[in-house]
């Protein structure tokens, strides 16, 4: 079948405008020192009814008609782009696992996650739910959307933030991601459970469930969430091995002939795994990026990391340049400020979170020992919501969980909680003399050149690399222009003093050295 030419013209257009704006904004967001993925939802709003269906209703329902091909098409690129960008964040996840002060990430997790989840849930009480709730949302799916909402914190933005500050070299920063690591394990977790109440509560019944024949509540809400919650516990540990005993097999063709590709099938295989089980397909989507990462981490074949490493870089390219960019302009383009953005509730949503966010976390450093002023930064840097405070607005949305009116709160939340962590980070000089070698090397911030000796870094990317050797082969960190951080695991130490920006000795190198010790012993 088909599709006629005119509604391919539509759709190609509808996509290439959508593009060109999406990444139009990001880019100014960028050279501002903003997370570009604001600039692409806020792009996605410009075309969307708050502002160009108002001026141009015409222009903005020729555009992006509400049914044909268009809406259908962009819908396919959008959830794409969704499962990209949760594979990507799978492989994010492993590489935030750094190792850092154990106690300040114990209370700043625990008292971060508990107190605003438990200030969220108890604040429902003074709210109607039933204006939030979707067509499948109940009273208790739709309050532990409103309290995660409150609680989850984002790692992309944070680290893009910390990257354009200079910051991930810090102390702080470990805290921070660490920090974001496992709130966002606990949102996954969270929102597998949620969902699975709410296609229990819809009596939708696809997948495994089907063949039992059951269409009790009950019973059905109960398979969803344990399906849920087997599938995280069972591929967490094991996916890993088994991709890499998929990887190494003699009889995969596929790896040998694209890397690239097998990724993506392992993507998919998961994600049909999901879709078989009835539970969300993200979560196959998480776990996938997380087993694949996590197998190429550990391979000791030189030849096979490298292969592994260009098959990623071709995955995050073609994810940032389309599937990902489009997804965020989608949520844009779906949102109304118009009519479903109560400036009231949205004040009192707002100040709930930042509230309860910043003071649980200040609590949690202050008690774990921190100083004052660092634990003030802690609770600014953890307030950003960013990508999984859009992923569960977005995701809970699909689900029928929750209505147009929550779903905007959630998403105008995230990106303003963003804002206010980049500009406190950017102005309040965070981290300034806090640089902390991982492993106790030493460290180096550099321009990436593209290929060459920063190989695996795109030109105008920043490398932040730990002790002697090359850049992909040291231990650190790098971070693209986009969204996501990738962490090395160092190598074992040979000797070395500070290196200079070309890879050379430091002009000041035995100083150096000693001032790096001392501000590391220091901490």
């Amino acid at each position: 079948m088909s599709i006629p030419s005119g509604e391919l013209a539509r759709l190609l257009v509808a996509i290439a405008v959508l593009l060109v704006v999406a990444h139009a904004a990001g880019r100014v967001f960028a050279v501002l020192r903003q997370p570009p993925v604001i600039g692409e939802i806020l792009g996605g709003l410009l075309l969307g009814p708050s502002v160009l269906g108002l001026i141009a209703p015409d222009a903005a329902k020729g555009l992006f008609p509400a049914s044909g091909v268009t809406p259908v098409g962009l819908g396919v690129l959008a959830e794409l782009g969704l499962l990209m960008l949760m594979f990507l964040s799978g492989r994010e996840v492993l590489g935030a696992r750094t190792a850092t002060r154990r106690r300040t990430v114990a209370a700043v997790a625990v008292s971060g996650l508990v107190i605003p989840l438990g200030a969220g849930l108890a604040s429902t009480r003074l709210v109607d739910l039933t204006a939030f709730s979707g067509p499948h949302g109940t009273e208790l799916t739709v309050a532990l959307v409103f309290g995660i909402g409150v609680a989850v914190t984002s790692i992309p933005v944070i680290s893009r933030i910390m990257l354009d500050l200079d910051l991930l070299g810090t102390r702080f920063a470990r805290i921070v991601l660490s920090v974001a690591l496992l709130e966002d394990v606990v949102l996954y977790v969270a929102l597998a459970v949620i969902l699975g109440l709410a296609q229990g509560s819809a009596g939708s019944v696809f997948g495994l469930w089907s063949l039992t024949g059951e269409t009790g509540t009950g019973l059905t809400t109960a398979y969803y969430v344990v399906a849920s919650l087997v599938f995280f516990a069972v591929f967490m540990p094991l996916g890993r091995p088994l991709f890499g005993l998929f990887a190494r097999s003699r009889f995969n063709f596929l790896e040998r002939r694209s890397p690239t590709a097998f990724r993506l099938t392992f993507l998919l295989a998961l994600v049909l795994v999901c879709v078989f089980l009835g539970i969300n397909p993200i979560f196959g989507a998480v776990l996938a990026g997380f087993a694949a990462a996590g197998a190429d981490a550990a391979e000791e074949d030189s030849v096979r990391r490298a292969e592994a490493d260009r098959a990623w870089d071709a995955l995050k390219k073609v994810s940032m340049a389309l599937f990902v960019p489009l997804y965020f302009a989608g949520v844009g383009l779906q949102l109304d400020l118009v009519h479903h953005l109560s400036i009231g509730f949205f004040v009192a949503y707002l100040l709930l979170a930042c509230g309860t966010k910043s003071a649980s976390v200040w609590l949690g450093a202050r008690l774990a020992g921190e100083r004052p002023r660092v634990a003030t930064d802690l609770a600014v840097a953890l307030n950003a919501r960013g990508g999984p405070g859009i992923v569960l607005a977005t995701v809970t949305r699909s689900a029928g969980v929750i209505g147009e009116d929550l779903f905007t709160v959630l998403v105008v939340l995230s990106i303003v909680t963003s804002q206010i962590a980049g500009l406190w980070l950017q102005h309040a000089g965070v981290g300034a003399a806090e640089t902390e070698p991982s492993g106790g090397g030493n460290v180096e911030l550099v321009r990436g050149k593209g290929p060459g000796p920063d190989a695996g870094a795109p030109a105008g990317d920043r490398v932040l690399r730990d002790g002697p050797g090359p850049a992909g082969r040291g231990g650190g960190a790098f971070v693209d222009r986009d969204h996501a951080v990738q962490f090395h695991a160092p190598p074992p130490r040979s000797g070395g003093g500070a290196r200079g920006p070309r890879g050379g000795r430091h002009p000041d190198g035995d100083q150096h050295d000693r001032d790096l010790r001392r501000r590391h012993d220091g901490q």
